[in-house]
């Protein structure tokens, strides 16, 4: 994995970061690729934040991965700072690679980085793939979690 880097993501990795977002069962039903509006507007607000990081894995100049990592500070837990990781895809040609475990290990280093005490992410119940995947880094199911749409 050496010729693979993790960098901030550019206006230009949008429809590469959409089409893997849309590139499973779940995504396929919420995104649309085809119309880059509202992605580039939600671009400009992540960009303006510092407490947001979307990054993409390059490699041989394609994007074939992203994330975003979320720094939330707090009250709770005398006043820790935690990081939310979400939106992880992996582009298909690259699933099985490892490449999903360097980008989880990170955010969870730049979370260390940046002073978190608890990083955090959530996947869909669905997903039981993914909850297996993200044990075997560490990570412990340990709440219920409840959404509602607006």
């Amino acid at each position: 994995m050496s010729d693979l880097l993790i960098r901030p993501a550019s206006r230009t990795d949008i429809p590469a970061i959409v089409a893997m977002l849309a590139d499973d069962p779940l995504g396929a039903q919420r995104e649309s690729p085809g119309d880059p509006a509202p992605y580039l507007a939600a671009f400009t607000r992540l960009a303006e934040d510092p407490n947001q990081h979307l990054v993409v894995a390059e490699r041989d100049g394609r994007a074939v991965g992203t994330l975003q990592l979320t720094l939330v500070p707090g009250l709770s837990r005398r006043g820790a700072t935690r990081s939310i990781i979400e939106a992880v895809r992996i582009h298909a040609d690259e699933r099985g690679s490892g490449l999903g475990t360097r980008l989880v290990e990170w955010a969870v280093e730049e979370s260390r980085r940046h002073g978190c005490l608890l990083v955090q992410l959530t996947s869909d119940a669905s997903r039981t793939d993914a909850h297996h995947f993200y044990e075997r880094l560490g990570f412990e199911a340990s709440h219920v979690g409840f959404k509602r749409a607006l």
